[in-house]
């Protein structure tokens, strides 16, 4: 205490940084700058005692009256060694905290007019024994804990001092904590106050390291778990090593990424899927399951063509050379695709066109498809869609499920090898749906040019562009088609072919193709035009010519064998000895009637295999006025019957018939071929005249065929299927037909072969049908 007691009322002053100096505290300070030197020196030479005071900012070279705290502490200089760079190690031992009152920062050295403070410690002794046992238990437990790198030592040290003020003061100036908190701690001079202070920072710091300490036991799992696989991981590829399989397996990742690189115009969304899954291959056993899985998934990725494209072939005079090479005909369906091709080269990249033929089976639907991709120079690729019921035919299964694969679409562009092949959906009006989905629906993205740029199929999981494809699809009907499927493409109708057509068919395609898949050469066979006519209506009866190939197969097997026994002579196949290759005839042509007859009106029907003669027959019987329909007519169809008989009785007495005639008979119109279902209502103007002729008893020609749909007005309104219905007439020597005039626009566009020799009677009102083909004798 006689060292505090001389303190003089100015003392030199050493500004220190990031530190702050307590009382009891003994501390070495390395000294370089000129001022503290200064005031070094000159506390030496008299009563060696300095003020420590801190530095608000540690950067200030020259502090100045502001920069310095208030309160500091009051040390004494024990021990200083000069080192060899002129820097000066102090021990500086704290006495006693002290107020500046005023300071002087222009000297030689900092010099500071001071108030030492003296410390009175007030309170219950309770409550300063409680808070000593606080302060030495809750550094016990920092010390425990690891803390601060206090030792036991330190701990058994503080446990022996009884000074509270003392204590706290030790206990703050090794806790470490920050030089600014330090001063505020130094800045209380009521030691009860300030052991309260210290206890909060020893409680917040026991949080902080049991905060830690929770962390680093998760650290330390996290770690030993890491290691421990690190240490599997090395002992696996050891094994693997031994066994030949390690080597294998990185082999094929690194072949793996090489292909990757090499894929320039992969879109991100899937580079990073493929990279992400080549990362988990290389972590997992090759012989795991899901080894397996990742590997069957990345050689589809890879082998996709996501880059690789055919050059399209825009020479459209090749084009239509191709185009007649593969098929007689079809002028319209031609004329499109040559107009597709002359606009992809006007205006370079277009978004492609959804094609729909629509047609009766056999008349070339896929093999057009066929001859637009080599017209195009394109690769061809054809699924059948009929009868698929599951949506994943189309979308593709995902990766949860075993055994899964994409879809059709996707598969069929890894067939192609090419993103833009000409892809044929096959059989589109076939599709079904049921409780796995609807693949119409599913098909809704990929045929939408809006859309499919960005195709995902649910195997791959990224988008994949469909926009440059050449979509076309076939089917027989429209009705089956799913409405908002169908809005999505261009329908171009593929009518069936004629006679004539058939013919030239034949000739040019069927007879060459079975004489070479039959071994038949040039000279060994001849099948005259005739013939080949009969084996069209007597043999085949179809829209297409798929029978029409098979009977001529049947003929080339025939000739096949005679020259095979030897009997090396040219077969010549006429109309005449045409049964002794194929047998009596299958189908038997419409005949017309051998004269005209009261009650049978000659019509004519379309069929999905052609035109054909339809016979209209109707009788009366006493009766009370009943009508009976038969013939296996369709709803259609027999409404026609009714507004028929309806129009008649309405206009009996004009066309010369008793009324009284209707109550007294009951009348029965009948349609020959009863096995054959009928539906339409374009046979309406001949029950007219059938049943007109009935009540007159005027004979009907013979020799007219009519069709037309009637109102009950009279008016004869259009139908469908004029090219066939003429062709039928044509066919069984029936030259005049009278059909809607409304059709005449129609006939326009008919090839000059069906249109020869036919007497084509245009007429708007059933009375000009009457006039025409009842004859007047009775």
């Amino acid at each position: 205490m006689s060292e505090k007691k001389e303190i003089p009322e100015k003392i030199p002053v050493l500004a220190v940084r990031d530190i702050v100096i307590f009382p009891h505290m003994i501390v070495p300070l390395f000294v370089k700058r000129e001022k503290s030197l200064n005031a070094i020196k000159e506390s030496l030479s008299s009563h060696r005692k300095i003020l420590l005071l801190a530095q608000k900012d540690p950067e200030i070279e020259d502090p100045k009256p502001d920069d310095l705290y208030r309160v500091g502490t009051i040390s004494m200089i024990s021990k200083m060694i000069t080192l060899p760079d002129g820097t000066q190690r102090v021990l500086f031992q704290g006495l006693q905290r002290a107020k500046v009152k005023n300071i002087d920062t222009e000297g030689e050295y900092i010099v500071a007019e001071i108030e030492p403070v003296e410390e009175k410690l007030e309170g219950p002794e309770v409550e300063i024994e409680a808070l000593k046992r606080s302060l030495k238990a809750a550094m016990g437990k920092i010390v425990e804990m690891g803390g601060k790198n206090l030792t036991p030592e330190f701990l058994m040290f503080i446990n022996r001092i009884e000074d509270p003020s003392k204590l706290s003061d030790l206990i703050v100036a090794n806790l470490g904590i920050k030089a600014e908190e330090a001063q505020k701690i130094l800045e209380v001079f009521d030691p009860l106050e300030r052991m309260k202070k210290v206890l909060e920072i020893l409680e917040r710091e026991i949080q902080l390291l049991e905060v830690q300490k929770e962390i680093m036991e998760d650290t330390k799992k996290r770690m030993d778990k890491m290691q421990r696989e690190f240490f599997l991981r090395q002992q696996l590829q050891s094994i693997q090593k031994e066994l030949g399989i390690g080597s294998e397996l990185s082999e094929e990742i690194k072949e793996y990424r090489e292909k990757l690189a090499k894929i320039k115009n992969m879109n991100k969304e899937a580079r990073e899927e493929v990279e992400k899954q080549i990362s988990r291959l290389e972590k997992l056993p090759p012989e795991s399951a899901e080894a397996g899985v990742i590997r069957t998934y990345i050689d589809w990725m890879l082998s996709l063509p996501w880059d690789k494209s055919t050059k399209d072939n825009l020479d459209i005079k090749r084009a239509k050379r191709i185009l007649d090479e593969d098929h007689y005909d079809l002028e319209k369906v031609k004329e499109r695709i040559l107009e597709y091709l002359s606009v992809r080269k006007l205006a370079g990249k277009i978004k492609g066109p959804i094609l729909c033929f629509v047609g009766p089976p056999g008349v070339g639907k896929t093999s057009l498809g066929k001859s637009i991709a080599r017209a195009l120079g394109r690769k061809f690729v054809r699924i059948s869609l009929g009868g698929v019921r599951d949506e994943a035919e189309i979308r593709g299964h995902r990766r949860t499920y075993v055994g899964a694969l994409p879809g059709r679409i996707i598969q069929g562009i890894k067939q192609a090898g090419s993103n833009n092949p000409v892809f044929m959906l096959d059989e589109v009006d076939k599709i079904g749906a049921d409780f796995r989905g609807d693949p119409s629906s599913a098909l809704l993205e990929v045929l939408d040019p809006e859309q499919n740029h960005s195709f995902v199929d649910h195997y791959l999981g990224v988008p994949f562009d469909l926009s440059r494809v050449l979509f076309i699809a076939t089917a027989n009907v429209t009705h089956t088609i799913h409405p908002a499927f169908l809005d999505r493409m261009e329908i171009i109708y593929l009518p069936g072919y004629t006679e004539e057509e058939k013919v030239h068919i034949a000739r040019r395609f069927l007879i060459p193709k079975q004489m070479k898949e039959n071994g038949i050469k040039k000279g060994m066979v001849q099948i005259s035009n005739d013939a080949l006519r009969k084996i069209i209506s007597e043999y085949t009866r179809e829209a297409g010519v798929r029978n029409l190939e098979r009977q001529i197969a049947a003929i080339m097997r025939k000739v096949a064998r005679r020259w095979a026994e030897g009997k090396k002579k040219m077969v010549r196949v006429t109309s005449r000895n045409l049964h002794k290759f194929l047998g009596p005839p299958l189908v038997f042509r419409d005949e017309p009637l051998p004269e005209p007859k009261v009650g049978v009106a000659t019509g004519v029907a379309w069929t999905p295999t052609g035109g054909e003669l339809l016979f209209v027959e109707s009788i009366k019987m006493p009766g009370k006025g009943d009508i009976r329909l038969t013939g296996s007519l369709g709803d259609v169809l027999k409404e026609s019957a009714l507004a028929a008989m309806s129009y008649i009785k309405a206009n009996a007495e004009e066309f010369g018939i008793d009324p009284e005639e209707f109550k007294k008979y009951d009348v029965h119109i009948h349609i020959p071929q009863g096995a054959i279902p009928k539906d339409g209502p374009s046979a309406g103007v001949a029950i007219v005249s059938s049943l007109v002729s009935l009540f007159t008893s005027r004979p009907v020609r013979n020799d007219v065929a009519m069709t037309g749909e009637i109102t009950l007005r009279g008016s004869v309104l259009p139908i469908g299927g004029l090219k066939e219905k003429i062709l039928a007439a044509k066919r069984s020597k029936i030259y005049t037909f009278i059909l809607p005039a409304k059709n005449m626009k129609e006939v326009e566009d008919l090839p000059r072969y069906v249109k020869e020799k036919m007497k084509l009677i245009p007429v708007e009102d059933v009375k000009q049908v009457l006039q025409i083909v009842l004859l007047n004798e009775k």
